[in-house]
């Protein structure tokens, strides 16, 4: 089958790699239709090379048709349409009964001391191979995929693979009241897709904090108030300005390690993607390579008493923390990767009828041919094409 596989920084090609075949009992097959590209695919274009071997198959945003299933999976059948996402979960350990689907004792990957294993992302996460290829062999079928009916177009539905559960996650962590307000830095697709959810909830006021000009417009034609940061000298101020004086009582950092500026967090990424993988490895569970700006510009502006709550991810192990402002200012921190099954009960009658509340029949402007995937990385890491939300399609 076609694959899209990493070769190194900022280089990835369509290869032929094996099909995938039945390996376990509750194994499934899925012939894939569509698969996103997502921000922390980013991530390994440009920073955690020292965790992926050349050959790697990406992605983790798919979903398609069952071809085949293990004898122990009864929930889907040859034929089915499925979504399947990103974190593979057994739902029947103590961490998937307690609705912490990302931690699945079944799938751990404990030679990294890390959560459940994710779909196309790294030795941290299993190495198990991704979703942007033409077929998919998804382990834990007999509890994992969600089956969607047929009819409507794949943008109605591929978005619960990782998208829509992990705004809809942030918005809940944010704990933001009803009718209060709530600061979204980061309009990308999952900063844009948490304004959405918030105002579909009732937050009373949605502020989306950004740099590039066509997402700050995205965000403002459906009714967020927006702050451009390269224009406005004083973040926390004018944040304050429009809440009360305050700031607003919950922020959500749906930025991460990709965040603008933070030079010395640059010069760290930059020097993992290029060392030799045992000592970028080093350099990354020893140090601290993100780019914290924008996490601590959360901490500062957030109200006392108020949340924060983390989507975009982090991944350097000792980053420093402004702790005295987060004790002082009795701040509320939360934070992880989406558990993608406990939310999808809340999020799929959303999906059902012609109103699209969460607009995601619109939310992509590009669906490609899984072979223009190097071009597809290319102009969604440079911003260029006016590229927002990109799909795969095989």
């Amino acid at each position: 089958m076609k694959a899209v596989t990493w070769q190194g920084k900022r280089d990835v090609q369509v290869d032929t790699v094996p099909d995938p075949t039945i390996e376990q009992p509750t194994d499934a097959i899925v012939r894939i239709t569509s698969s996103g590209i997502c921000g922390s695919d980013l991530h390994l274009y440009e920073v955690l090379g020292a965790y992926i071997d050349p050959g790697d198959v990406l992605g983790h945003e798919p979903m398609g048709i069952v071809e085949e299933v293990g004898s122990e999976v009864t929930h889907i059948a040859k034929g089915d349409r499925v979504v399947i996402p990103f974190n593979i979960s057994c739902g029947h350990c103590f961490m998937c009964d307690h609705g912490l689907q990302s931690q699945c004792e079944t799938t751990q990957v404990h030679e990294h001391g890390t959560g459940a294993a994710l779909f196309g992302y790294t030795k941290l996460y299993g190495q198990v191979p991704g979703g942007q290829a033409e077929f998919l062999r998804v382990p834990q079928a007999q509890y994992g995929p969600i089956k969607v009916p047929e009819g409507p177009p794949d943008d109605r539905f591929v978005y619960l693979s990782d998208v829509l559960p992990t705004a809809w996650q942030a918005v809940e962590y944010a704990n933001v009241p009803d009718g209060g307000s709530v600061a979204v830095f980061g309009l990308g697709p999952i900063g844009e897709m948490c304004c959405r959810i918030a105002q579909h909830r009732g937050a009373g006021k949605v502020i989306g904090v950004d740099l590039v000009p066509e997402r700050l417009e995205r965000a403002r034609g459906h009714g967020v108030e927006v702050i451009d940061v390269e224009r406005e000298d004083d973040l926390a101020g004018a944040l304050r300005e429009i809440t009360g004086g305050r700031g607003p009582d919950s922020v959500i950092d749906a930025v991460g390690m990709e965040a603008h500026g933070a030079p010395v967090g640059k010069l760290a990424q930059t020097l993992a993607g290029y060392l030799p993988d045992p000592v970028a490895q080093k350099l990354i569970e020893k140090a601290g390579i993100d780019r914290l700006s924008v996490l601590h510009a959360a901490i500062e502006v957030v109200r006392r008493g108020g949340t924060v709550s983390l989507s975009g991810v982090y991944g350097g192990a000792v980053d420093p923390m402004p702790m005295l402002q987060l004790f002082d200012k009795q701040i509320n921190l939360r934070m992880g990767q989406a558990n993608v099954k406990r939310w999808i009960d809340d999020i799929l009658p959303l999906l059902g009828g012609d109103d699209d509340p969460l607009g995601v029949d619109s939310f992509a402007t590009h669906r490609l041919p899984l072979e223009d995937a190097p071009r597809a990385y290319e102009i969604f890491q440079k911003k260029q094409d006016g590229a927002f939300k990109v799909l795969l399609q095989p």
